[in-house]
């Protein structure tokens, strides 16, 4: 994929286009911001153009395809082994960036997931940033920035990714997955401007088991135990997507907000579920649907710190259907 037919941070794929034409690079990038939304992809198309046979990163190149088929000799992955990037793994990229290229003008490491370094890898990468080898460059990817050791921070080029904003990634599900425009919205809007939510695994999750989440979550009320308690089974089994799930409720809930508050449609995320909130709307109070995302809110606080998990959803649970 090259930077033309990247979707969305125009702003980023300008600064690296402007590198890129002066030759003034960088021997260490920080691509920050959330899961998903085209790091990787801007990553990967910024290191093309550089090795590319044209300078524009043409895909047709013998240097193109061998970095589209993850095969370039110059161009080295380094992700989490297990749980962790460890420094056994940065002291092989060490060895590695020493070499000369094989084929290239440079050598090139992707870190992804660079919050996963243990603080022994972190120190030794340290070394490397503060000491590059000419011709290198090391591009880390991270979700979580904060993570990282400041003095990593300050020797990489920072460069902020955003999310998607929600009517493009819509747009584009519409054309990738053959939506209609109402599910596409309610998908861009639960994905939250990510492609990897977007086209992932969550695309059934949010399209499809939604419906009976939210169904069987407005069912529920202060007398029901036994379906509270089944509810709150049924929840603890889904332990992938959990988190998920509870943004879910939470979209569910911020949407009758917005009905109550007389909000326009369109700004609904479950629109295809307007009859239950319209339903909801009538029987429910603001006070009570700040309490319920209060709720919401707590479990995900607790389940963030591995608390026991059963426990922590049978009381969002309880407190939901006391509101």
């Amino acid at each position: 994929m090259t930077f033309d037919t990247l979707i969305g941070h125009r702003q980023q794929k300008n600064i690296l286009h402007r590198a890129l034409s002066s030759q003034h690079l960088a021997h260490a990038y920080l691509f920050e911001g959330p899961d998903g939304v085209g790091k990787k992809m801007m990553a990967l198309a910024f290191v093309r153009a550089r090795l590319c046979e044209n300078g524009t990163g043409c895909e047709t190149c013998p240097a193109c395809l061998k970095v589209n088929n993850d095969n370039h000799p110059d161009i080295h992955f380094l992700t989490a082994d297990g749980a962790a990037i460890k420094i056994e793994q940065i002291r092989a990229l060490q060895q590695e960036l020493s070499l000369r290229p094989l084929e290239g003008n440079g050598k090139f490491c992707l870190i992804d997931g660079a919050e996963h370094l243990t603080n022994g890898a972190a120190n030794a990468l340290l070394k490397t940033l503060e000491e590059p080898q000419p011709g290198t460059m090391i591009i880390l990817l991270t979700s979580q920035p904060e993570t990282l050791l400041p003095t990593i921070r300050s020797r990489c080029q920072r460069l902020p990714f955003m999310r998607l904003p929600k009517q493009q990634l819509a747009n584009l599900l519409v054309q990738k997955l053959d939506l209609g425009d109402t599910e596409a919205t309610v998908l861009a809007a639960l994905s939250e401007g990510s492609f990897k939510k977007a086209l992932g695994p969550n695309r059934e999750l949010f399209l499809e088991k939604r419906h009976k989440l939210i169904q069987t979550l407005s069912a529920l009320s202060a007398g029901s135990t036994i379906p509270t308690f089944t509810f709150a089974d049924e929840l603890e089994t889904e332990k992938e997507t959990l988190f998920d799930i509870l943004d879910i409720f939470q979209s569910f809930y911020r949407d009758l907000l917005l009905l109550k508050h007389n909000r326009p449609l369109e700004e609904l995320v479950n629109q295809d579920l307007l009859e239950i909130l319209q339903h909801q709307k009538h029987s429910t109070t603001t006070a009570s649907l700040l309490t319920k995302l209060k709720a919401l809110e707590s479990a995900r606080f607790h389940l963030q710190r591995n608390v026991n998990r059963r426990l922590a959803l049978e009381v969002m649970l309880m407190r939901i259907t006391a509101a």
